[in-house]
């Protein structure tokens, strides 16, 4: 594999899409917690167009998504790096990694907020 730096615009940006692609596939289908949070905006998808929901609710609802899926690939990035450099348990390490868990609790916090203010109304 070449890791030399491309610089031109059209081949980099095309090199950089293909690695982040490469990087999504391989974050959703090895990592469980990705793996559940694209199941539940699978979920959240079908509600949408079985209850018809708003252009401005789509447009929420997706960013929610991306933000929890967004964070959750950065705490998976934060985990791996964080093994690799001490494989061992440490405290130091753990904290870091403890943080980084919550940024993904917030995130999922807030998705689930989004998601009763868009549904609940819909429901009743």
């Amino acid at each position: 594999m070449d890791f030399e730096k491309d610089n031109t615009f059209v081949t980099g940006r095309l090199k950089s899409i293909v690695f982040a692609v490469k990087g999504a596939f391989k974050l959703a289908t090895t990592e469980h917690s990705v793996m559940v949070q694209l199941s539940i905006g699978i979920l959240m998808i079908v509600a949408g167009f079985y209850f018809k929901i708003t252009k401005e609710e789509w447009l929420i609802q997706t960013l929610a998504t991306g933000l929890v899926l967004g964070v959750e690939g950065l705490n998976t990035a934060i985990e791996k790096i964080a093994d690799f450099i001490h494989p061992d348990y440490h405290k130091k390490i753990g904290f870091i990694k403890d943080i980084a868990a919550g940024a993904v609790f917030f995130a999922a916090l807030t998705a689930i907020t989004i998601g009763c203010i868009i549904y609940i109304p819909y429901l009743f």
